[in-house]
């Protein structure tokens, strides 16, 4: 069979195999609804679309195409900052001793609370997103802010940190040794680390994060219930280090633990570290060595996080990792549509889980993977565009100079002339 990818067919659908009581202590609703409280208080927090594709899902052979297009978040251009807000929120109502009690925005950009703080510092690693979703939130608190690239991130991805007030030191190494370097410094300076990835001793704040981004999946759920889906039948989802992906398989795992959505993780194949860890078939999380040269920069992650981890091992069924081009070929269907379907603006990181449900749709692929899917024309399939034009540059040079071509043997040769 001839695959623009590589797979492991892991939980296969089968609920038995699975345990979301994880998923339930760390996804209940209940901290879904606390987080969407948060982000409704903020000035100029909307509902981002759910953009139906009906013409792609129809020329893919499935029910519906749904991209919650989180690119339109804030004005930030991703999702992130729906993560490091909260995760923010959450630490100064511990920080003031008031764990238990719903503070206000208002409040929490007041001078009162930033007086019972005292000087308190916040930090991260990014590869652009999150970074500048940190940065936003403490530009918005008045508290300082450091932000650690890797020496890889683009210029335009660094401006739009500084852009916030934040100060950036930029890593020789990768994602991961920019990790590594801010928890360090952190240490040695008294500095809170709000980070989407964990490790021994550092589980909290991740957890944290990924329950804000639970707001989004609120929101799509209520989006699908006004159409009358009461859940989606597929859930394909990017992962870098797995905070996002554990996010929205966990959410769904505890919101239908007896029939939970088919959940399809994927990853860039120069940066597979969740998919490496699947196949290791240990349990335990594997580390994904050297540059991890993608144009997914925002999935370009080398190690897992272990709070993530656990939850997709326990609950996800289908691991996929792909080449750049499938990302590629997710940004030009999504920015130039089938006559009729609505156009998205989405980065690398934002497209790839279309671009591989085309690839699977398209592509020549093998019968146990075809069995495990189950995709027909009932499928109603949610995905999270993630981010919109981050790198305006790389963006072009994709979209206009075609950079990242789909190789010949994968082309679609026939297109209907309608559309």
């Amino acid at each position: 069979m001839q695959n623009n990818f590589q797979f492991i067919v892991h939980n296969n659908g089968d609920v038995s195999k699975k345990d979301p009581s994880k998923a339930k202590e760390m996804f209940p609703i209940e901290r879904a609804r606390d987080a969407q409280r948060f982000h409704r208080q903020i000035p100029g927090c909307r509902m981002t679309p759910l953009v139906a594709l009906p013409n792609l899902a129809q020329f893919l052979g499935v029910g519906g195409i749904y991209v919650k297009n989180e690119a339109e978040r804030l004005s930030m251009n991703s999702f992130k900052v729906m993560g490091g807000s909260y995760a923010i929120y959450r630490l100064v109502r511990k920080l003031l001793g008031k764990e238990n009690e719903d503070l206000t925005f208002d409040y929490l950009t007041s001078k009162e609370c930033h007086d019972k703080l005292g000087n308190v510092v916040f930090c991260s690693a990014t590869d652009g997103n999150h970074g500048r979703g940190l940065a936003w939130a403490c530009q918005k608190l008045g508290h300082p802010c450091k932000i650690y690239v890797h020496s890889e991130t683009s210029q335009p991805r660094i401006n739009a940190i500084k852009k916030f007030g934040a100060d950036v030191t930029v890593v020789n190494g990768n994602y991961d040794d920019a990790v590594r370097q801010a928890a360090e410094d952190a240490k040695k300076n008294g500095w809170y680390v709000v980070s989407d990835t964990s490790w021994p001793g550092y589980e909290e704040i991740p957890t944290w994060i990924m329950q804000g981004y639970t707001s989004i999946l609120l929101e799509a759920q209520e989006q699908f219930s006004g159409m009358g889906i009461v859940k989606p039948t597929h859930v394909f989802v990017q992962a870098g280090v797995g905070a996002l992906a554990a996010s929205v398989v966990g959410f769904y795992s505890a919101l239908f633990p007896n029939d939970p959505p088919l959940f399809v993780v994927v990853e860039p194949d120069k940066a597979a570290c969740v998919y490496e860890s699947i196949k290791a078939g240990d349990g335990k999380c594997h580390s994904v060595k050297g540059s991890l040269n993608t144009i997914m920069a925002g999935l370009a992650c080398g190690d897992p996080s272990p709070v993530a981890f656990d939850i997709l091992n326990n609950n996800a069924d289908v691991f996929i990792q792909v080449p750049d081009n499938v990302a590629a070929r997710g940004m030009r269907i999504l920015g130039v549509p089938l006559h009729g379907d609505p156009m998205v603006i989405s980065g690398e990181s934002g497209a790839v889980p279309l671009g591989t449900l085309f690839a699977l749709r398209t592509d020549e692929i093998d019968s146990k993977l075809a069995d495990a899917l189950k995709l027909d024309n009932k499928s109603q399939i949610f995905m999270i565009n993630t981010e919109g034009n981050t790198d305006p540059v790389e963006f072009r040079r994709i979209l206009w100079d075609g950079k990242n071509p789909v190789p010949d043997c994968f082309r679609v040769s026939e297109v209907s002339n309608e559309q």
